[in-house]
C-alpha cells in the first residue's frame, strides 16, 4: 500500500487547512487509517483515526473540536480538516494505514506510512 498525503502549506493561527491522504489500495482488511504528526525535535504523536466504516473516529486531546477525520473508500482517501489552527500545530504530518478493525493511537501500530506533509502556523 502506498500512501501520498497532501495540502500541507503555511497558516495564520486562526485559520484552517484541509489534508488529504490518497492510497492506492485500500480493503476492510486493511482499513484503519490514522494521521499523525512530528514536530522538530519531537517524537511522533497521535492525532487522529478512523476505521472502515468512519463509525469509530478517535482524537488526541490536544485537537478535539479543531480538527475532523473523514474517508472516502470509493475515492481511497482520509482527510483531516484543521480549524482553529495554532502555532503549535506545526509539524510534518503524516497519514498512516494498520490492518485490523479498531483504531490505534501508537504509531508502532502502523505498517504502511505516507511522506508527510509540512504544516507550518505563524502567530
Amino acid at each position: 500500500v502506498q500512501l501520498q498525503a497532501s495540502g500541507g502549506g503555511s497558516v495564520q493561527a486562526g485559520g484552517s487547512l484541509r489534508l488529504s491522504c490518497a492510497a492506492s489500495r485500500l480493503t476492510s482488511a486493511l482499513a484503519i487509517m490514522g494521521w499523525f504528526r512530528q514536530a522538530l525535535g519531537k517524537e511522533r504523536e497521535f492525532i487522529a483515526a478512523i476505521n472502515w466504516s468512519g463509525g469509530t473516529r478517535n482524537y488526541a486531546d490536544s485537537v478535539k473540536g479543531r480538527f475532523t477525520i473523514s474517508r472516502d473508500n470509493a475515492k481511497l482517501t482520509v482527510n483531516l480538516q484543521m480549524n482553529i489552527l495554532k502555532p503549535e500545530d506545526t509539524a510534518v504530518y503524516y497519514c498512516a494505514a494498520r490492518r485490523g478493525t479498531t483504531t490505534r493511537e501508537s504509531p508502532n501500530d502502523y505498517e504502511y506510512w505516507g511522506q508527510g506533509t509540512l504544516v507550518t502556523v505563524s502567530s
